[in-house]
């Protein structure tokens, strides 16, 4: 497996170059990028071929994979939105984030598929993301690109049975999910989420969550909340993950390395743990 580190471990506007040197440093073989919105540091949607090639070759100076892309802009602009501009927007984003991954030659973008709310019900949420997910399939097959769906705190997808039927349902081979290990514990036990989706899991984010706090408040570094990192690397084992471990975690307050190092070091105690 590799350690990987999300560019959101650091602050926002931090150059690429101060995160790549910051995640070799660290210890760390990866870094996800994320699509941010325009004018801000590293992608965005204005990014040219040119620019992203440079980036790979920047990455590659501190010996660094680039291995997937996340982004928070589908937050803004979901497909699930009942405005056709709306979702239109959305699909743009998504259409980007994979023309940047093959020529970055990245594998793996991250996508929230949508949002529940008042406005949104949840069966308008699942057909609705579903329907935009299926326009922009064949474009994620044609590059060889995989979409990864998130569980994240949007109110959808609360069961790691509703998720992989989600996920069959799109019938493509590279429509899977990119589980994130802290964000199902409120609701869930990871390593039974991780059984459960086996091969579908194309991604993994980590961060640790106390459930006694139990609101967004609780997400905690590594080592520090109620995750059981032994079960959830065993079940990894299991269904035989061997791709990028990825830290998203916030940034500290005062010395952006210093998250990094603690994070590549709590890392490696835990697949030492699991050996």
């Amino acid at each position: 497996m590799l350690k990987a580190i999300n560019q959101w471990c650091y602050p926002a506007g931090m150059s690429l170059e101060k995160v790549f040197e910051y995640s070799w440093d660290a210890g760390f073989d990866a870094v996800e990028l994320n699509l941010n919105p325009k004018g801000d540091a590293g992608l965005t949607p204005d990014t040219t071929e040119k620019e992203a090639k440079e980036i790979v070759e920047l990455a590659s100076e501190y010996h660094l994979q680039l291995k997937g892309m996340s982004t928070a802009l589908l937050w803004k602009y979901p497909l699930s939105s009942p405005k056709e501009e709306v979702r239109e927007e959305g699909r743009s984003i998504v259409k980007k984030m994979i023309a940047l991954s093959e020529t970055m030659e990245l594998d793996t973008i991250l996508v929230v598929p949508g949002l529940v709310n008042e406005a949104v019900t949840y069966t308008d949420c699942y057909e609705r993301s579903q329907e935009e997910l299926k326009k922009l399939i064949p474009i994620a097959e044609n590059y060889h690109i995989h979409i990864g769906i998130e569980n994240v705190w949007n109110k959808f997808l609360l069961s790691p049975l509703e998720m992989a039927r989600y996920i069959d349902e799109l019938d493509s081979a590279y429509v899977g999910a990119y589980f994130d290990v802290g964000n199902v514990l409120q609701f869930g036990y990871p390593e039974q989420w991780i059984r459960i989706l086996g091969d579908r899991i194309k991604k993994i984010h980590v961060k640790d969550f106390s459930t006694s706090i139990g609101n967004m408040n609780g997400f905690r570094p590594l080592l520090s909340g109620d995750v059981n990192w032994r079960g959830v690397f065993t079940a990894l084992k299991e269904i035989g993950y061997d791709d990028a471990i990825t830290a998203e975690l916030s940034p500290y307050a005062i010395d952006p390395s210093a998250l990094a190092k603690d994070t590549s070091n709590h890392m490696d105690i835990l697949f030492r743990s699991v050996q």
